[in-house]
């Protein structure tokens, strides 16, 4: 996947506002290039903790200024105008990303496409609309990379000064995101260069960045490492260890944690496809049937049953999981 060149508008009040939600936003776009120009919209005091954040990436703040009764209309129009502007005026960015589900930016998704840009939409699944998504090139639900199970740390292990199993949880987020689901260890080293613009590979104790590589596929159960025509790869093994199968006594505990994860990252409600997805990631092979049940529905019926969720159905008919 080549490296792009990123304009990055976030909408904050369709996109949730919390530092760890955007800390995933910057991610997940830097894993695909650098960001030339980042702006956010509908800043207020109310945000302050993103302020580190904005600052340590050189993003824009757009305040929100109440008047009247059109002040989101007003900042979904900025937006635009700013995007056209740098469109137009910025050879350099190749590709945008709008952190919004928003219909109404689905105009603007189609002229950039006209204008030849790549088109990133990045979006919490309660907030999107599926002309938006659609319209995309490509679309990212936030959930699906903000609410990843963290490795706990292993008895025993030893790490010089940065946190080995924390880097380890990055470099599969990354390599996962290729579209061969492998890469070259140079372009690695750069995707984490982006990410991290302190990264050294002696602060995990190895003196080159090929040792690094070996001593991470060698702890990771997802990753490995080999030589392609003198070049150094990385890919996914295809062989992860899993959590187990779930059956009829497991299954209620790991679909609370997982509800418990959304939670704890601000999203209130969440689509069924996102929750499914998310219990797939953790247990590969499962299956609702495993659990005594015929459809996901009916998975969904029995949690609502058990007061850990209440189904919702939106003004477009999609059906919403609002977490208790």
């Amino acid at each position: 996947m080549g490296k792009s060149n990123f304009a990055v508008f976030v909408d904050l009040e369709n996109a949730g506002a919390k530092e760890s939600m955007l800390r995933s936003i910057i991610e997940k776009v830097k894993i695909r290039g650098d960001i030339l120009l980042g702006k956010v919209y509908g800043y207020t005091d109310r945000y302050s903790d993103l302020k580190e954040c904005l600052l340590s990436n050189t993003f824009f703040v757009v305040p929100s200024l109440r008047y009247g009764k059109n002040q989101k209309n007003n900042l979904d129009i900025q937006l635009v105008i700013d995007a056209m502007e740098v469109a137009y005026t910025n050879p350099l960015i190749d590709s945008f990303c709008i952190v919004s589900g928003d219909s109404d930016y689905t105009p603007l998704v189609g002229k950039l496409k006209t204008m030849g840009k790549t088109v990133l939409g990045i979006s919490r699944s309660e907030a999107a609309s599926s002309i938006f998504i659609n319209a995309c090139n490509e679309f990212v639900f936030l959930e699906s990379v903000a609410a990843k199970k963290q490795p706990k740390p292993k008895r025993g292990e030893r790490v010089v000064d940065g946190d080995l199993n924390e880097l380890i949880t990055q470099v599969e987020t990354i390599v996962e995101d290729q579209d061969e689901e492998q890469m070259y260890a140079s372009e690695l080293k750069d995707t984490l260069t982006r990410l991290r613009p302190d990264f050294s590979e002696r602060s995990y104790g190895c003196p080159t960045f090929g040792k690094l590589i070996s001593l991470i596929s060698a702890k990771s159960e997802k990753l490995h490492s080999w030589t392609e025509d003198s070049s150094l790869m990385i890919g996914l093994s295809g062989a992860e260890e899993t959590a187990g199968t779930l059956d009829k006594a497991n299954w209620l505990p790991a679909f609370t944690q997982a509800l418990k994860r959304f939670k704890s990252e601000g999203f209130d409600r969440v689509n069924p496809s996102i929750l499914k997805s998310t219990i797939q990631s953790d247990y590969p092979d499962f299956d609702e049937r495993q659990i005594g049940f015929k459809r996901f529905s009916d998975v969904m019926k029995e949690l609502e049953k058990q007061g850990l969720l209440v189904v919702e159905m939106d003004e477009a008919h999609t059906m919403l999981l609002k977490i208790c």
